[in-house]
């Protein structure tokens, strides 16, 4: 670990090395998605310019829009109050952050019956992105 790598030491790291990073997009707002970073993500992050999580299910660095080309361009990297949460404002490529071929993984909502209602669309269809069901 070099000193331009003292910023990493002001988050907490939860058991496993890893923290929250929620991706919201750059000048709307919106919250696209929610994922995991440990060190080196972020370290390849903040590098970059693009967004690079862990993933938890393959146990492996994974570069948003590796696979679908919908890649996540860094605007800012900020810290919440605890430093247990990294927000990453980014331009989302292509317009699409979801596996789901949504713009947003946070497409359902509760409505006044207690049932998950979809309300946002598919834009385009997963099996086209990544060329498997």
């Amino acid at each position: 670990m070099t000193e331009n790598d003292d910023w990493l030491d002001a988050i907490k790291w939860d058991a496993q090395g890893l923290v929250p990073a929620i991706a919201q997009e750059w000048g709307t707002g919106k919250i696209l998605m929610m994922a995991w970073m440990n060190r080196e993500s972020l370290r390849l992050t903040r590098e970059s310019g693009h967004v690079v999580y862990w993933s938890r299910s393959r146990a492996k660095l994974w570069h948003k829009g590796e696979e679908s080309g919908n890649q996540q361009v860094v605007r800012a990297i900020r810290i919440d109050c605890d430093a247990d949460v990294v927000l990453i404002e980014v331009e989302q490529k292509g317009g699409i952050a979801c596996h789901t071929g949504r713009h947003s993984c946070f497409y359902r909502k509760l409505d006044a019956t207690g049932q998950w209602v979809e309300v946002d669309p598919v834009i385009k269809d997963p099996k086209a992105i990544y060329g498997r069901p």
